[in-house]
């Protein structure tokens, strides 16, 4: 399962990539690799100061060695016990493997795209699968939202139709700035201990959704890249950013898991955007485009 994961991943990072960039039109995605010095490595593709995208990312990293168990626990589901048995301080001998990207577009029209998809094993024989896409819009098209979490309600139905209602539950409760009380977009999947039925199952369910990632997210782009935006709406989309940043920061597992387990720096941070605003005590104008999409932050909603 190791080296299949990884290589269907490998691939996935190619396609993906190679499509980004056919959208751009101007950059390329620029490939790094990079070795770990507990063990392992990854390759990094990253565009810069595109036509549509200022920043895009998109980061495999196959890591191995011993962690700390709270690094275990930071990533995995809260209330999750996989260093169980284990004396108090002892290390867990662990494999990760996974795909993390996120994409920032120039237009406050064109949402940010964000997908991990990943499979971690302990020596213990402990395993499972976690991941998901999702998306953070400025502004709120309620068209371009049933078209994402439309495709992704098709792949959860191919592999198990309780899986997109579960999933995208599991995304709202996820993706929550707890100290704004708000969601940081707008949803979509997300999955993580994920180990209840034939591994083989849930390989072809991650497989599918990671080459979905295209379908769902592309024809949005194509379809807002070039619309018109003032300043003011720019000027909102950066401060959309900043609470991107916040989460990031806080909240994400991967995150925590990349700090606490002396990851590459900047692997980790690949996810923030180039630029970002906080304006101080900021309220939305009532009836504004921008209140409206707050009100969805607020309170999530059901698309498809």
């Amino acid at each position: 399962m190791r080296a299949r994961f990884e290589k269907m991943l490998r691939e996935a990072q190619i396609s993906i990539t190679d499509a980004i960039a056919k959208i751009d039109g101007k950059a390329t995605f620029q490939e790094d690799c990079w070795t770990r010095a507990n063990g392992g490595g990854g390759m990094s593709r990253v565009l810069k100061d595109g036509a549509v995208w200022e920043k895009a990312g998109v980061n495999l990293s196959v890591v191995y060695g011993s962690m700390p168990q709270e690094a275990l626990q930071a990533a995995t589901e809260r209330g999750v016990d996989r260093a169980k048995g284990m004396a108090p301080g002892e290390r867990v001998p662990f494999f990760a493997c996974g795909l993390s990207c996120v994409m920032h577009p120039r237009n406050p029209f064109c949402p940010t795209m964000h997908f991990n998809y990943r499979y971690f094993e302990t020596d213990g024989g402990v395993w499972w699968f976690g991941g998901g896409t999702d998306i953070t819009p400025s502004y709120l098209n309620e068209e371009d939202m049933k078209h994402f979490h439309g495709t992704y309600k098709e792949v959860c139905d191919r592999h198990d139709p309780e899986f997109y209602p579960k999933f995208k539950a599991w995304a709202d409760r996820y993706f929550i700035i707890s100290h704004r009380n708000e969601t940081r977009g707008l949803g979509g999947i997300f999955f993580d201990d994920l180990n209840d039925r034939d591994p083989e199952l849930l390989f072809e369910f991650a497989k599918d959704a990671v080459n979905s990632v295209v379908p769902a997210y592309g024809p949005i782009i194509e379809k807002h890249k070039d619309d018109p935006f003032t300043e003011q709406q720019k000027q909102w989309q950066q401060m959309r950013r900043g609470r991107y940043v916040e989460f990031n920061l806080v909240y994400d597992r991967g995150t925590v898991f990349g700090l606490k387990t002396g990851g590459r720096i900047e692997s980790i941070l690949m996810s923030l955007p180039e630029t970002a605003r906080w304006e101080y005590d900021h309220h939305p104008e009532d009836g504004s485009p921008e209140a409206e999409i707050m009100d969805a932050f607020k309170h999530p909603r059901e698309w498809v």
